[in-house]
């Protein structure tokens, strides 16, 4: 099944997609934020016709201690919005410190700031969607047992 990870940010959308079996995340895009989140949300459901999406992922992003945030009440709150937009399934996922990781492997590639800035959004998306495709590989072979 092939998902689409969201990065929801306040002025950009970080967008990654998996291959139809889940084995990998890979940084797609950065849709930058419309007027509306109707204008967000459409954005999206064009990515979600172009690419045969059958699942999206956003991020949740939890404090350290893995509380709820102010961020990720807002999250959820999306996350039901595109529930009723896209009318496919919706998933959240913890995405603590992958923004972090993003920014800290770009850095290791010696990219400059700028260049860091244009995509570390969609970086984290894939960061946050392989996660999610991880640990859902991971629940499979548990309940296999």
């Amino acid at each position: 099944m092939r998902c689409l990870g969201l990065d929801l940010g306040s002025k950009r959308i970080g967008v990654a997609l998996c291959d139809p079996d889940e084995l990998v995340a890979t940084p797609l895009t950065v849709v930058a934020r419309g007027a509306t989140r109707a204008d967000d949300h459409a954005n999206i459901a064009k990515l979600v016709v172009e690419y045969e999406v059958e699942a999206v992922v956003v991020g949740l992003p939890l404090s350290l201690r893995g509380t709820s945030t102010q961020a990720a009440q807002s999250a959820m709150q999306e996350a039901e919005q595109l529930r009723g937009a896209l009318r496919i399934p919706i998933h959240v996922h913890d995405e603590r410190l992958t923004t972090v990781t993003a920014d800290r492997s770009l850095r290791e590639m010696e990219m400059r700031a700028d260049a860091r800035r244009r995509v570390v959004d969609k970086v984290a998306a894939a960061v946050m969607l392989q996660a999610f495709l991880d640990h859902r590989r991971h629940q499979r072979r548990m309940d296999a047992r």
